[in-house]
């Protein structure tokens, strides 16, 4: 059952702001007793009678037992479908999918597990840092934003975790630069074991490159556009080098949205590589 996913009519709770964003909690029994560290659910926006078809795919920060099982959404407000869900109000309701893609693979032993969340792409780190715990892990957040009220979690972070760094870009709050700025001290100080990471896409790839530089295992949390969420309209594919070292296009909301950091083909997310499987040139080996 775990990971199955369920189609529901969930009703919601609460809706809160939380600083530059909007957080909706949704009784959604099915979806929340299924939940692993790193789902995320797909919903109907614009009502019945909308012409916004496709669904708004968004991670699950908090799952919660209350009501037979909650789910609390992050998101911001940046088109129509998402400002139509921050109209929401409790006793409204919602059509979910969930939970749905891979989750966050966990340590076998007790480790050492810095992660790093850039502005409401760190909302999916909370439940893994209690999964993490509840395995022993040592956990050390890095949060970062272009600004003060686009920094998420940094109140929980500091309960939770035994190091909290926070940078802005505007030096607004904690150490002004970005997360990938402090990331290798943070790394050095904590001798880290593993990263997890989530956030825009360039971020990520920063945060794999510092990674790759102390040889230490990451994990990427991608943010590709989803349509579909279930993986049939392929319009989340990215190239990703298999075991193998063959690159495949494959669909962040089926295959991911966790990766390995390193494999991963930032560079060329937006594109079709000429070496990719199936490309014309063959599925070449990628080397570099």
């Amino acid at each position: 059952m775990a990971g199955t996913p369920v189609q529901v009519t969930g009703t919601v709770l609460t809706t809160r702001r939380v600083d530059a964003y909007h957080a909706l909690t949704v009784v959604a029994p099915g979806v929340a007793e299924r939940f692993r560290p790193g789902h995320f659910v797909s919903v109907a926006v614009g009502g019945s009678r909308t012409s916004m078809v496709t669904r708004r795919a968004l991670s699950i920060h908090d799952v919660r037992p209350d009501y037979g099982g909650t789910v609390e959404l992050v998101f911001t407000a940046s088109g129509p479908g998402t400002s139509w869900l921050a109209e929401r109000r409790a006793r409204d309701t919602l059509d979910l999918v969930g939970p749905l893609g891979r989750p966050f693979p966990l340590p076998r032993d007790p480790a050492v597990c810095v992660l790093v969340g850039d502005e409401y792409g760190a909302a999916p780190l909370f439940p893994l840092a209690d999964a993490l715990m509840e395995r022993g892990c040592r956990i050390d957040f890095v949060l970062g934003a272009a600004s003060a009220d686009r920094v998420f979690g940094a109140m929980r972070a500091r309960r939770m975790s035994e190091t909290t760094t926070l940078t802005t870009e505007d030096g607004s709050l904690g150490l002004r630069g970005k997360v990938t700025d402090v990331l290798p001290s943070v790394i050095a100080d904590t001798r880290a074991d593993a990263i997890y990471a989530c956030g825009p896409m360039e971020t990520l790839r920063q945060v794999t490159a510092v990674a790759i530089e102390f040889d230490i295992p990451v994990q990427v949390a991608v943010e590709e556009a989803m349509a579909c969420g279930v993986g049939i309209c392929m319009t989340c594919v990215l190239p990703v080098i298999g075991d193998d070292g063959v690159t495949r296009m494959v669909r962040a909301c089926a295959e991911g949205p966790v990766f390995r950091g390193e494999q991963v083909r930032f560079e060329d997310v937006g594109t079709i590589p000429f070496d990719a499987l199936g490309a014309p040139g063959g599925g070449a080996r990628h080397v570099g």
